[in-house]
């Protein structure tokens, strides 16, 4: 039996999961885009990493053992290959293209515009591979005033309001969410545009180009929370969800710290009067009645649950709102969170030797797979480390690849054991 195109690929990058076979050209930087294709190699997509002779930026964040070789990295790019392409020079675009003849898709963060530069626009691409899948995670959906704008996270979460939310619901000043939860949210949006994309593949053979902007999916996220009565036309009140900005959402303050509980239906409430000795108040407050009167109320709702909670220890209240059944979780520290017995007892942290960064603590992929479990671990790329392999997989003959290297087209990476021997 003749093996599929498809069947090789898988054979040969020893790749398991339900992307098997598929082959992604990552022309991705910084973050939202590493973020996306690093989960769909987790799922056993060949992701192949196309960096500038300088590398992705991402690589030098501190902290690394060895330059290009930083911490957020190597969490971003696991299970893919890096090749080292100069696009901006004939023959990188040769390669680039060449390359995306065997390709189901190409993913990329930069602007449009910088694409249409590099004469790699879908048009571009798809004359090559008609079946291709081409999408652009960047700023701003094109057709608005703002296509051709830079973004990033910090920018998109000020455009969005989450600062200004921040201020609403109690803060001091307007600051950043503190996690790139822009880049993120759209990182997911573009797997989600990736593996939809693939499935109607699948159904009609028809490729097509995609468009996940930042600001668009962020908006859809933070307006599904707060349009409030500006649902409505006239508007049947201001914008926000009460319940997300009241002052004491928030983790509450116990006689020696703090714990976050969330009293929220008919029946936690009802156990919870009991629990402080305050039944009567179920029936009897009608502010705490039922649950379109708490949520117009909220903020006093909120209040005396604070009020409540000051007077019991932490430990005192995990144990009988657990008992109660009622959501309570402790407040965690960064290493708590490392160190929750919970992850360690799940797997969700896998220790890895890296060839040159030694042992890592790696994450797994979330979730079980009862029939196409993601298997193997492939640690983060050296700048270049794959670009030898990929190019021949492309039709590259040795020679050409040489004359690639010594115009610096590519690169190749040195060996590990040279990487080890220069430290020494």
């Amino acid at each position: 039996m003749t093996e599929t195109k498809n069947e090789k690929r898988e054979t040969s990058n020893e790749r398991s999961g339900p992307l098997a076979g598929v082959r992604i050209i990552d022309l991705t930087t910084v973050v939202m885009g590493p973020f996306a294709t690093q989960i769909l190699a987790d799922l056993g997509a060949d992701v192949v990493k196309v960096e500038p002779p300088e590398g992705d930026v991402l690589r030098y964040i501190a902290p690394m053992k060895h330059p290009g070789m930083g911490h957020i990295f190597l969490h971003h790019n696991r299970n893919k290959r890096s090749l080292v392409l100069d696009l901006k020079l004939p023959s990188g675009r040769k390669a680039l293209l060449q390359l995306a003849q065997g390709a189901d898709v190409l993913i990329y963060n930069v602007r449009p515009q910088a694409m249409a530069r590099l004469k790699l626009t879908y048009e571009d691409v798809r004359a090559v591979n008609a079946r291709i899948i081409y999408v652009g995670a960047y700023g701003y959906s094109q057709g608005g005033p703002y296509e051709a704008q830079p973004a990033y996270d910090d920018l998109i979460q000020a455009m969005v309001a989450l600062p200004s939310i921040l201020v609403d619901a109690g803060a001091e000043r307007p600051r950043f969410v503190p996690t790139a939860i822009a880049d993120r949210i759209t990182g997911l949006a573009a797997v989600n545009a990736v593996t939809s994309a693939l499935f109607h593949r699948e159904r009609t053979g028809e490729g097509q180009a995609i468009e996940v902007p930042m600001f668009e999916t962020l908006a859809q996220m933070v307006l599904g929370d707060h349009m409030g009565g500006r649902t409505f036309e006239p508007p049947l009140g201001p914008a926000g969800y009460g319940r997300m900005l009241a002052p004491h959402r928030a983790p509450y303050a116990t006689r020696d710290g703090y714990v976050c509980v969330l009293v929220y239906n008919d029946k936690h409430w009802r156990s919870f009067f009991k629990l402080i000795g305050r039944e009567d108040m179920f029936e009897g407050d009608s502010r705490f009645s039922n649950h379109e009167a708490r949520s117009r109320n909220i903020s006093e709702v909120y209040a005396f649950v604070a009020t409540q909670m000051a007077t019991r220890t932490s430990a005192e209240w995990l144990r009988l709102l657990k008992e109660a059944d009622i959501p309570v979780a402790p407040l965690n520290s960064v290493d708590d969170l490392i160190d929750d017995p919970h992850l360690a007892q799940t797997g969700f942290f896998k220790m890895t030797e890296h060839p040159t960064e030694g042992a890592l603590r790696a994450m797994a992929a979330p979730g079980k797979w009862s029939q196409s479990p993601p298997q193997g671990l492939r640690p983060a790329p050296r700048l270049g480390e794959h670009s030898v392999e990929i190019l021949r997989e492309a039709g590259y003959a040795d020679a050409d690849i040489n004359a690639m290297i010594a115009g610096r087209v590519t690169l190749q990476a040195e060996p590990p054991s040279a990487l080890r021997k220069s430290k020494n």
